[in-house]
């Protein structure tokens, strides 16, 4: 295993900095691709990747350039592919739909034509929970049937699997699609929820709150949602898809609760209707990845948001979103 090559997409991100983190200390060579868009401060991305350390080596390249694509992965050679680079976001999906299906599902096919080209042995896929749409049996489980997405980007993340699918029939090139449930942790998005009202809470500032407070997150501490991306490259042998969740769902009025006990501040509320594409509920069945690969969450709620809270006092404040007042740059995390 030591010295083989692992290539990440995403690499700068949240979730792909973690999984390079984690696959560095596991012995890989990681090569790293990330097209550093604006979706938010690169200065963040650029951190990430200095929280990483060394051992990885980052290409500035966009998904959507296939032969950009096809070179490096030519060119690195890796074991597997972990593909985690995606436009995100449910509510931009829908500003923005022909973008999300160019960049995620585009994208996405370039990856598999080169890794089938190259003889790529294992493809992970970073698929998510908003595929199940707003089904009413709970909790969702891999084999349910009638998936009905109720935003671009969830449509293109199912589309995704099914090109992964294809792929496996066409090839038999072993790839998993990994369904993540709401991930939080230090070096979140600072336009997801958690951190959001976090950096809202902390300075005093109203929190939007959609809805009535009743709809749920199966939220991942991203710990545990790493540890289960490394099983699935261990076991990597066929097509398979797998939830990997926290397998207990948390309503929005109580997350806020428990951010309160966290941060030791009350937050001040600015209720607004519900959002067009959210779904009412996400929530995990994990009796699949628990037998088949080993996947286990073990970081509780309570748990998870005091350290991302620990590591927020560190360097949260230091982001700026458009329309904030706070200029400073990050420095490392």
């Amino acid at each position: 295993m030591n010295g083989q090559t692992i290539l990440v997409t995403g690499a700068a991100g949240f979730i792909g900095s973690h999984s390079a983190e984690a696959l560095i200390d596991l012995g890989y060579k990681v090569v790293g691709v990330d097209n550093f868009c604006d979706f938010y401060d690169r200065s963040w991305k650029e951190m990430n990747l200095k929280s990483v350390g060394p051992g990885i080596d980052v290409e500035e390249i966009d998904i959507t350039d296939g032969a950009a694509i096809d070179r490096l992965v030519g060119k690195a050679k890796p074991v597997a592919i972990l593909h985690l680079a995606a436009m995100a976001g449910v509510r931009p999906s829908i500003e923005q739909p022909a973008y999300y299906a160019r960049v995620n599902v585009e994208g996405t096919t370039h990856l598999l034509q080169a890794a089938v080209k190259h003889k790529v042995k294992k493809f992970l896929f970073a698929s998510s929970s908003s595929v199940y749409g707003n089904m009413s049996k709970v909790p969702f489980q891999e084999e349910d049937a009638g998936y009905e997405p109720v935003s671009p980007y969830a449509a293109t993340k199912r589309a995704g699997e099914l090109l992964c699918y294809t792929f496996w029939h066409l090839y038999k090139m072993p790839t998993f699609c990994l369904r993540f449930f709401t991930v939080y942790g230090p070096r979140q998005r600072p336009d997801l929820a958690i951190h959001k009202f976090t950096r809202l809470i902390t300075r005093g500032e109203p929190v939007p709150f959609f809805g009535d407070g009743t709809t749920s997150r199966d939220y991942t501490f991203v710990e545990d949602t790493v540890s289960g991306i490394m099983k699935a490259l261990e076991h990597c042998d066929r097509y398979r898809v797998y939830n990997l969740g926290g397998s207990d769902p948390v309503t929005l009025k109580d997350l806020v609760e428990e951010l309160q006990r966290a941060i030791g501040k009350t937050a001040i509320l600015d209720k607004r209707p519900s959002q067009p594409g959210d779904v009412e509920r996400t929530f995990a069945d994990l009796t699949r990845a628990s037998s088949e690969i080993g996947y286990k969450p073990s970081v509780s709620l309570a748990e998870g948001l005091k350290r991302f809270v620990e590591w927020f006092k560190q360097y949260g404040h230091l982001y700026k979103l458009p329309g904030e007042q706070s200029a400073e740059k990050p420095t490392v995390a």
